[in-house]
């Protein structure tokens, strides 16, 4: 079985974010930032912050429902504890 990522993106430091889920990031990053649809497109949330990748896509899609139903406040704190910075990480997605 494939595996699979979560990923936030966010449109600024501590701005809007998008929780989302993918077996292929770096195609998945790609499309955000030069096909937006819908909320990414609405709200300009581009910037990859957060990515946890997933041995299987089913474990990753379980991760994703769980942040989903978290407060700001935790995923600004997953976001602060792995990029403080919060830098974009579309580079390091992408290479």
């Amino acid at each position: 079985m494939r595996g699979g990522w979560l990923y936030i993106l966010a449109s600024q430091r501590n701005g809007t974010l998008y929780t989302g889920v993918t077996s292929d990031l770096a195609a998945r990053i790609w499309q955000h930032r030069n096909n937006p649809e819908g909320f990414v497109k609405r709200h300009g949330v581009r910037r990859p912050v957060h990515a946890e990748e997933y041995p299987t896509i089913d474990e990753a899609i379980a991760r994703e429902k769980a942040v989903k139903k978290w407060n700001r406040g935790w995923k600004l704190a997953l976001i602060e504890r792995d990029n403080p910075a919060w830098e974009d990480l579309f580079e390091s997605i992408v290479g």
